[in-house]
Formats: C-alpha cells, sequence, structure tokens
C-alpha cells in the first residue's frame, strides 16, 4: 500500500519543516506532497529544501492562492496519477498530530477497509486543546447543521486530517468541486457518501496552533452556510418530490 500525505500550505514557513519532519518521523514509510499556493513569505523555499533534503517529500507549486479546495484537488491528481493507494489530508500547521496518523492508517488498511476514514474530535475519545469556547461552538454547530442539512451520517465532516481511497477518490467528479475552505470538506463527504462509499471515524485530539495566524475567516465561514444551505434546500425537496411521486408511480404500474 503506497500512501502520500498531502499538506497544503500558505504562509507556513515556521511550522513546516516541524510537520515534514514529524510526519516522516511517525510514517517513514509514506511519500508527502506539499502543494504550495505561492506562498510570499517563501514557504515554497523551505518546501524545496525539504524536498532536496528527503526524497519521500515533494512540492507541487501554484501561481496563486485559489483557496484549500482547488489545492488538494491538485494534490489528489498528482497521486492518482502516481499510482498511490492512500491519500491524506493534513494540515502543515500543528493542529493536526501526525503521531496520530498510525491509527487512521491502520484503520484505512484494515480488511473492512473504508473508502474514507475521518480523524474526529466529535467523536467519543475525539477532543480539541487549547480552543476558544466560541470555535468549540461554530464547529459543533456546524456539524449538526450539515447533518440535518444533507443527512450526513459523520460527526466531524468539516474535520482535514482524513485518509482517503485513492480508488474512491477515482470514482469523484474532483474536477467539478467548487468549494473551498471547510465547506470542500463536507463537499467531499457528502459525495463520497451519495456515491454509496463507506465512511469510519477514528478519534483524535486537535490541537490550536501554536505559531503563525489561523486561515479561519468571516467569507470561509459564510461560504459553508450558504453552499451547505442551497445544498441542503435542493436534497430535502428532491427527497420530498420522491415521496410524492412515487405512490403515483406505482399506480400507474
Amino acid at each position: 500500500m503506497r500512501t502520500l500525505v498531502i499538506v497544503p500550505t500558505y504562509n507556513e514557513r515556521d511550522t513546516l519543516p516541524k510537520a515534514v519532519t514529524r510526519t516522516r518521523a511517525a510514517v517513514p514509510e509514506a511519500d508527502v506532497l506539499v502543494v504550495d499556493d505561492a506562498s510570499p513569505d517563501g514557504t515554497g523555499t523551505v518546501a524545496d529544501a525539504l524536498a532536496a533534503d528527503d526524497p519521500h517529500v515533494n512540492v507541487l507549486h501554484r501561481t496563486a492562492k485559489e483557496g484549500l479546495g482547488r489545492a488538494y484537488v491538485a494534490g489528489f491528481g498528482w497521486a492518482l496519477d502516481r499510482g498511490y493507494d492512500h491519500v491524506v489530508e493534513m494540515d502543515a500547521d500543528g493542529s493536526h498530530r501526525p503521531e496520530e496518523l498510525r491509527r487512521l492508517l491502520d484503520r484505512a488498511h484494515a480488511d473492512d477497509a473504508p473508502d474514507l476514514v475521518l480523524g474526529s474530535r466529535w467523536v467519543p475519545g475525539g477532543e480539541v486543546v487549547n480552543w476558544p469556547a466560541h470555535r468549540e461552538l461554530l464547529s459543533r454547530g456546524g456539524n449538526l447543521w450539515v447533518r440535518l442539512a444533507l443527512g450526513l451520517e459523520a460527526r466531524d465532516a468539516t474535520g482535514g486530517f482524513r485518509v482517503y481511497r485513492a480508488s474512491a477518490l477515482r470514482l469523484l467528479p474532483l474536477q467539478e468541486i467548487q468549494s473551498q475552505g471547510y465547506c470542500f470538506q463536507v463537499d467531499m463527504t457528502w459525495r463520497l457518501q451519495r456515491a454509496g462509499g463507506r465512511i469510519v471515524e477514528v478519534p483524535i485530539s486537535f490541537v490550536e496552533r501554536a505559531e503563525g495566524s489561523s486561515k479561519m475567516s468571516r467569507a470561509i465561514v459564510l461560504e459553508a452556510l450558504w453552499r451547505t444551505t442551497a445544498w441542503g434546500v435542493a436534497h430535502r425537496a428532491g427527497q420530498v418530490r420522491r415521496a410524492v411521486v412515487a405512490p403515483f408511480g406505482r399506480r400507474s404500474r
């Protein structure tokens, strides 16, 4: 099983070396792909230096900041073109502990291997560390909303520490995905669930970053709200339409 850990970056010069070093120590058999969106702080140059020192580290330079979703889609394409079996999403800021990746991969490699393993903060055993109360409320509330609106089974659909089976990614129309930020994670989870993919959650400890600044913004929150609301309205309307039409369809036969 070949595994690629995708680490998207934008202005992560200080945190990236630690993230890559810890990842390589935790799962030395895995390769790492840093996807840098032309960071003005020189993150791309730092990534190149890491790749020069370690053949398991690769760098994909993008020409502009186009958002988390497009960065991951580019990374997915890179992984699928090179025949990886599992693809990991992981942040560069230290909030995802690379030492916990082994448990996620063990679950992904199990005999009943799922299509997606979610590192979850909101299942028993999961936790957040050093988060302000308003962030926890936002995350818990957002996940409750998408479960109600979209019928998602996952309790942490917005989480960004996850392992995809490459064969499942190949079934999704990746180039059609326009969502960004945390909405991208919901979008991918929902698409996989609707495609019949099997999703499991493994508890993790999510740690508030100690260096740099969070990428969370008002725009990211608003995008997630309006996109999931629109999807939810369409989804529930479709359910009602099918429930109304189905009895008449049976009678006509």
